[in-house]
């Protein structure tokens, strides 16, 4: 159903959504959680880009503004995950992700931070064998940052991978915590069921009625973590996620459970509506981490006219899909749309030659 099918309805007064966050605030104070970030991350208008679209006045949520390593959307998980680790007894961290994992670079910086060891493995999902690619960009910052990195072929069970080298690691006296790709489990995602609840919060507080909220969807913690969130405070905000790795099928059917678990883990006795999950993957292209012509026309069009560095893996893909889908109509009849920035602009060197640009002479 496209948003122009189901406009969007404003029935709840700022107050009364006001009281529910606070509501939703005491809720999650009952989760450990350490400070990683800066928050609340700003809120600001793309006028440029909602002049050069014609559509409705576009708005970024700057997630990519946390501060954690150059910030971005996993320090919010990491925050309630680190914390968890850290209440276990926990000396070393394992994660996995893509070669270009923001996830875990910013997984790298927390265990820094909080004086844990870092072990990190990273899936080969491209077949790539480009330098940058495979040591610039997020991988020379997990280095940095003094995790231990390995590589593992693509398609490979990463979930047994980590538990694998945590049992080694116990062997020999360590206290490992696992942490799921993406972050994604329900205690990452109340990071997201947080940033629900600031980012209605500010919009309170600016007189912003949001009519849509758009992000980029991959392993699920995210979207879920919204989704949840929303559901919580009773929001009509119009969410979509747009994909970047599984078909829609798979995609929603991922964000819908972790909801779900979000929920329950929460103790909420509000139902996760199953129509509140919505994932349109058609802007994944040949594959995850694979460019697309539309993400760098995309990332172009927002650097030029913004000002704003957005990644090619996620954030990207997912403006391809609010300029094409905002050309399409979709959001025909919306007021204010918000984009919510991942963050991930470290892994722009990792793609130098992905983008051909000009204006500069050696």
């Amino acid at each position: 159903m496209t948003a122009t099918e189901q406009p969007v309805q404003h029935a709840d007064t700022t107050e009364l959504i006001v009281s529910r966050c606070k509501d939703l605030a005491v809720r999650l104070a009952q989760f450990p959680r350490v400070a990683l970030g800066h928050f609340p991350t700003p809120l600001e208008p793309m006028d440029r880009l909602s002049e050069a679209l014609g559509g409705p006045r576009f708005w970024v949520k700057r997630d990519d503004c946390t501060g954690l390593s150059s910030g971005g959307n996993k320090t919010r998980k990491l925050e309630f995950l680190m914390a968890d680790a850290q209440a276990q007894g926990a000396d070393t961290i394992i994660t996995q992700g893509a070669t270009q994992s923001n996830h875990a670079r910013q997984t790298a910086a927390a265990s820094a931070k909080l004086g844990m060891a870092c072990n990190i493995l990273l899936e080969d999902r491209t077949g790539s064998n480009d330098g940058n690619y495979i040591l610039n960009g997020n991988v020379l910052l997990d280095r940095l940052h003094g995790a231990t990195v390995s590589k593992r072929a693509g398609g490979v069970d990463m979930n047994a991978e980590m538990e694998t080298l945590a049992q080694t690691l116990r062997s020999q006296g360590r206290k490992p915590y696992i942490i799921p790709g993406g972050g994604s489990n329900p205690i990452g995602a109340l990071g997201y069921v947080n940033c629900a609840r600031e980012l209605t919060e500010q919009a309170a507080g600016m007189g912003l009625q949001i009519d849509a909220l758009v992000h980029a969807t991959g392993s699920s913690g995210t979207q879920a973590g919204l989704v949840a969130g929303l559901a919580a405070i009773e929001s009509d905000i119009n969410l979509l996620g747009i994909g970047v790795r599984a078909p829609q099928e798979k995609q929603e059917g991922m964000v819908y459970d972790l909801a779900c678990r979000t929920a329950a883990h929460m103790g909420l006795a509000t139902d996760i509506d199953r129509s509140a999950v919505r994932a349109n993957c058609n802007y994944i292209g040949p594959g995850y981490g694979l460019p697309t012509e539309g993400m760098i026309a995309a990332v172009k069009m927002l650097a030029e006219t913004e000002g704003l560095l957005f990644d090619p893996v996620y954030s990207g893909k997912g403006l391809d899909g609010l300029l094409d889908l905002t050309r399409k109509g979709h959001f025909d009849g919306m007021n204010n749309v918000v984009f919510l920035h991942t963050g991930g602009s470290a892994a722009l060197f990792g793609y130098r030659d992905t983008f051909d640009l000009p204006g500069y002479t050696p």
